[in-house]
């Protein structure tokens, strides 16, 4: 892919974070129905292990005790999320920051502590320490792919399960903002995140940036969060790994069959490769599943391409126009309107140009 200059700041490592965040723990969602969240999540091959009438949660298969909680609301939305620290001085350091919360205990499913702050897009963000493991649940191994050149499976046939593909871990969230270089330089600042890729508008300004966690020479996925330059500040979608293809293929079918509505997919994402499949959830938002993503050291410096919608997939269906498209109301065409006039980031050139490369 050919690279670009960018003609105005961009996301950049930071030379001393406060802290270097190691894991994305989980995602917090307010709901007015939680009984329909449990349908959906066991429908989407997440666990729900723990139901009663004010939140919900949910893991996967791997040792993290859950990555998924929903908090009953009359409300729907997207709350935050949680980050994973190395210590409790991390959680020291992070409590100092102006407007954080004191360290306190965590009374959800693993215990630990946490520090309650708000990024500059307004999202929630907990910085959890001491979170005990759980005992994974067994899933199944990735099928053996037979090759034009190596051909393990013999006598054999492939006969995956039909049922909801098993969730090993959240990978990923993906959240749309507004005052976009601030939210960015808090996460690399405060929390060590590298950026691994950045998408450019015609201009040269930053549209998308793709972030991964600096675990040194320990490979990271490509991206843990991504950010889109948008109006408001809104919640994307968030990915879930499963073992393998075939596993996405089989969300796809079970999902489908059991009335859920397709945002897109199948595909593989050119930055970060996964092999990819969105569905929306009761409430609209997104969820995907995907397979096959890239993982890199903290050695592996910036990439810089073109933003638009052909760069977005390798193969499989374009992405289509609903998928970025807000719902426009009123009051929300109001709070716009008031955001291009206030955020540094925006301007109505801007907000065409998104509008014309994205529809």
């Amino acid at each position: 892919m050919t690279t670009l200059t960018l003609t105005t700041p961009h996301p950049a490592r930071h030379p001393q974070p406060t802290v270097k965040a190691t894991a994305l723990a989980y995602l917090m969602f307010e709901r007015n129905d939680l009984n329909v969240v449990d349908r959906f999540l066991d429908d989407f091959g997440l666990h729900v292990f723990a139901l009663d009438q004010t939140k919900l949660f949910a893991r996967g298969t791997a040792q993290t005790p859950f990555c998924y909680v929903a908090l009953k609301s009359r409300r729907n939305g997207f709350l935050g999320l949680g980050l994973q620290v190395d210590s409790r001085d991390d959680l020291s350091k992070l409590a100092a920051l102006p407007g954080a919360a004191p360290i306190e205990a965590v009374d959800w499913p693993g215990g630990g502590e946490r520090v309650r702050l708000v990024d500059p897009s307004g999202f929630r963000v907990d910085a959890v320490f001491g979170c005990g493991k759980v005992d994974g649940f067994e899933h199944r191994e990735p099928l053996p792919l037979n090759y034009a050149e190596a051909r393990p499976r013999i006598n054999k046939t492939q006969r995956p399960p039909v049922a909801p593909p098993e969730v090993i871990r959240l990978g990923h969230a993906v959240l749309e903002v507004g005052e976009f270089q601030a939210t960015c330089a808090w996460y690399t600042q405060h929390f060590g995140f590298i950026p691994s890729d950045v998408q450019v508008l015609p201009d040269g300004s930053p549209a998308v940036t793709f972030m991964r966690l600096d675990l040194g020479d320990t490979p990271a996925d490509h991206h843990t969060l991504a950010f889109a330059q948008g109006v408001l500040p809104l919640y994307s979608h968030s990915a879930y790994e499963v073992v393998d293809a075939d596993a996405v293929a089989m969300g796809q079918r079970v999902l489908r069959e059991r009335g859920w509505r397709h945002a897109w997919g199948m595909g593989r994402h050119i930055l970060g490769s996964q092999i990819f499949d969105y569905w929306h959830d009761p409430f609209g938002d997104k969820h995907e599943h995907y397979t096959d993503g890239d993982v890199m050291t903290s050695s592996v410096p910036m990439g810089v391409h073109s933003a638009s919608r052909e760069a977005m997939s390798q193969w499989g269906p374009p992405m289509p126009v609903s998928f970025t498209r807000p719902k426009l109301t009123p009051a929300g065409l109001f709070r716009m309107l008031a955001a291009i006039r206030r955020t540094p980031d925006l301007s109505f050139a801007k907000v065409a140009m998104l509008a014309r490369l994205f529809a």
